[in-house]
């Protein structure tokens, strides 16, 4: 298979937003953001006294269900989702960083040989209709988040129930989710073209058979839950990046340690504007992947080609 494409894959809150993308929600409806929250953190030992196990990542997408059950968040729906996305405030220099990405590939003419490019794609644990309705939608070409079921599809093992015509639409099951853990899933789906072809990722698949080598893959992230994915790609030849706050010196020590402790490749203020640490690694690092792409690709043929007859001089 042509490896042709770059990957570069995103974390969503902290890396390309400051905060959490939930705070719209709470502002609608006038909802105390670290209340939610510690109310979310209570709940792994609340039902750990109950003998039931829940996910610490997750367990904030049942008490959004629970939320919404109760009205405190009336009327909330996959659309209302996409709305409230469109409210989301980027860091500087988002999205113009992921056109450009593009660009200083695409545009380059001896790529167009091997048709090189740059993908995005955004790995999260955050609601992915509130990433489809932000601005950087149009940009990425996958994205891996939280997403809710709002009729859920009813079982006919009991044919004595009559189903009830309910016109609300809400959020009430969750139809997937994606943890700090089951991120590394997505970086292998797309290691292995799951997300292009119908490819279970868990089929063995040659490793100059996979659609985007690790090697050609960049992951930026935040901070210290990401560490999984961080293993991955540092394991198998990626690349690793990680972001923090302007003055924010709680977050710099942690990405700070996480480079001292070999996790990452590098870390930059949350500042994707041309010109600034995030912007030039970036762009390089993409370059140098482009790079080593093409002469793989052209001494591959080069390789390939046989020599050429000549006459036999006696």
């Amino acid at each position: 298979m042509d490896h042709n494409v770059i990957a570069i894959i995103w974390d969503f809150d902290k890396t390309l937003i400051p905060g959490y993308m939930q705070e719209p929600i709470f502002n609608e409806y006038n909802i105390d953001s670290k209340q939610f929250w510690d109310e979310v953190n209570s709940l792994h030992q609340l039902y750990a006294e109950k003998g039931v196990r829940v996910n610490k990542d997750t367990i904030y997408l049942n008490h959004m269900i629970t939320c919404t059950n109760q009205n405190i968040f009336q009327g909330l729906n996959n659309e209302k989702l996409r709305e409230f996305g469109k409210e989301l405030k980027f860091y500087p220099g988002i999205p113009k960083i992921l056109q450009d990405l593009r660009d200083i590939v695409e545009k380059e003419k001896k790529y167009e040989l091997f048709s090189i490019k740059v993908e995005h794609y955004i790995v999260s644990t955050g609601l992915t209709e509130m990433i489809r309705g932000s601005k950087v939608n149009s940009y990425v070409d996958g994205i891996w988040g939280c997403e809710f079921i709002e009729k859920p599809i009813r079982s006919n093992l009991d044919i004595k129930i009559k189903e009830e015509i309910d016109d609300n639409v809400l959020i009430s099951q969750i139809g997937y989710m994606i943890d700090n853990t089951s991120k590394t899933r997505a970086i292998f789906e797309i290691n292995k073209g799951s997300n292009k072809f119908e490819i279970d990722v868990n089929s063995k698949i040659d490793k100059d058979k996979r659609r985007v080598p690790f090697e050609n893959m960049i992951y930026i992230a935040d901070g210290p839950s990401d560490i999984p994915v961080f293993s991955i790609l540092n394991q198998y030849g990626g690349k690793t990046f990680a972001i923090y706050p302007k003055g924010n010196t709680k977050a710099f020590n942690q990405v700070n340690n996480l480079i001292r402790d070999g996790r990452i490749n590098m870390y930059a203020e949350a500042d994707y504007q041309e010109g600034t640490t995030a912007y030039m690694w970036l762009t390089e690092n993409v370059k140098q992947i482009a790079e080593k792409i093409y002469k793989s690709n052209l001494s591959q043929i080069i390789g390939s080609a046989g020599n050429v007859p000549r006459h036999i001089v006696e």
